[in-house]
Parts: C-alpha cells; structure tokens; sequence
C-alpha cells in the first residue's frame, strides 16, 4: 500500500449507491462535515463513475474510493474517475493483479481462510470481509484471528449501528463498512443535515 492505510481514516466507510451524480458532491460534503472523511462510491450505477469524478475535484479532502469492482476494466475505469482506494467484493489473480498494478490501497473481499492465506502469499495484510454477517461475522473473525494475527479487516455487509462496535471491538477490524450513514431515502430529499449527523455519531464512535 503506497497511502494512508484505508482502515485508519475512519471507524466507518460509508458505502454509497449514488444513482443521481448531482447528488455526489453535498453528500460528500455532509459527511465531511461530521469528521466522515472517507467514502465508498460502489459501481453499481450509471452515476456511479462520474460521482466519483466529482466528489474527487470538488471534496479533495474526501478520501474517494470505488467499490464492488468485479472486473480489469472496472479498475481501469475507477482510477481514471479519480478514486484514491479500490475495494472488490472477492478476489480473482486477474482483479488483484489489476488493483494491485494501479500502486493505490485496495481492499480485496474474502470470506474463507485460504482466501485470506492467498492474499497473505501475495503480501496483502488489509481485506474486507464479505459478507461478513453471512459469511460468520463476529465468532468468524474471532476465531480466525488466533492463527493469522497478521491480517485486518473491514466487514462489510450486514453492519449497521447496532453490531459495529462488537466489530470494532475485535483486534482483526481496523473498520467497518455500512451503508447506514447515507440512507436512500435522506439522499432523495437531500437530507444532508441528517446525514451529517449521523456521520458525527459514526465518528465519534456512538453509532459505529
């Protein structure tokens, strides 16, 4: 990893399903408001690429990443919209040699111990777990953290207020991903004081 571990910028990655880009920029800037200074853009939309273009112009204080990236061409995509980390939801030779080619933190997905040991064999120490919840959440990583202390996570999928910080708590989790910072519903109407607030829970750990 060549910058900042993505797992130190916050307890919380917001990860993010923008279906309109005009919404990219005071999303981003509601969550830097309440000390969230990171966020995951997943490529599930059309709006998904040239939001990540914005919020990488107009929020440069925004750590800007691209998410559910399943594909070399994806990746290819992601870092010429500007994103500044990669995270997938597995991992593939093919998708790793991709990510890891681009020089910028990557967050590949695992779910099982020889996934793991086979981004240990290529040198990679940071993942996400998904889906975390599915795939044995807290007992899992638990477990798992005896024979392979080495590695840090972050969960991602089934995470919400209420189990995040028995997550966090574990010494495996550098952080959690959620999509509970910026509901859907808050993003249509443009709720974006109510998203700053619950980014300055989640910051404060109250709510993470």
């Amino acid at each position: 990893m060549t910058e900042q571990s993505v797992l130190e910028v916050s307890p919380v990655i917001p990860v993010v399903v923008v279906r309109d880009a005009d919404h990219a920029v005071p999303l981003a800037r509601a969550l830097a408001s309440g000390g969230i200074r990171v966020i995951e853009v997943t490529l599930r939309s059309e709006a998904a690429l040239p939001a990540i273009e914005r919020i990488a112009a107009e929020v440069p204080d925004m750590m800007v990443g691209a998410g559910t990236l399943t594909s070399h061409g994806q990746v290819k995509d992601a870092v010429a919209a500007g994103a500044r980390f990669l995270v997938s939801p597995g991992s593939t030779p093919t998708l790793l040699d991709a990510m890891a080619d681009t020089g910028l933190p990557y967050l590949p997905g695992v779910s099982t111990v020889s996934e793991v040991l086979g981004l240990l064999e290529r040198g990679v120490t940071e993942m996400k777990f998904f889906p975390a919840e599915a795939a044995g959440g807290r007992a899992y990583l638990r477990a798992i953290a005896g024979p392979l202390p080495q590695v840090r996570f972050c969960p991602t999928g089934g995470i919400d207020p209420r189990n995040a910080p028995e997550y966090l708590a574990l010494p495996n989790v550098g952080c959690v991903g959620g999509s509970w910072l910026t509901p859907a519903d808050a993003v249509v109407a443009g709720d974006w004081a109510g998203i700053t607030r619950l980014a300055a829970d989640a910051a404060l750990g109250s709510s993470s």
